[in-house]
């Protein structure tokens, strides 16, 4: 999608501070970092939301939570434990239309969210 923002990061039309990318992900830090470590995971492919995800995306899904595992061990959060959060829809606070999983830490996190 070309008025896609991380669609526009993926083609390098948008800047970002990328942190890990490969074949079919991209990893950056967020623009407006919610905690210490705020980093962004997102496949290259376009994807809406969770809900039009596919079962032949499953693969592209796992790939995505090993990479925020390497993420938060380069970014030495993973030892003292690190949130994962996935929104969907707009009253989750989907806020950019391709799926993207967030990777936070360096902080405690309250409970419960949001």
């Amino acid at each position: 999608m070309r008025e896609c923002v991380f669609c526009q990061i993926v083609r390098r039309e948008s800047p970002a501070y990328i942190v890990y990318e490969d074949d079919s992900t991209i990893a950056f830090k967020d623009i407006n970092p919610q905690a210490p470590v705020h980093i962004l995971v997102i496949p290259k492919r376009h994807i809406r939301t969770l809900l039009d995800i596919q079962s032949s995306d499953e693969p592209l899904l796992g790939h995505l939570f090993s990479v925020a595992n390497t993420v938060a061990r380069e970014h030495g959060i993973a030892q003292r434990g690190f949130r994962l959060v996935m929104n969907c829809g707009l009253e989750s606070g989907q806020s950019v239309w391709h799926i993207h999983l967030h990777v936070l830490g360096g902080r405690k996190m309250g409970w419960p969210p949001g």
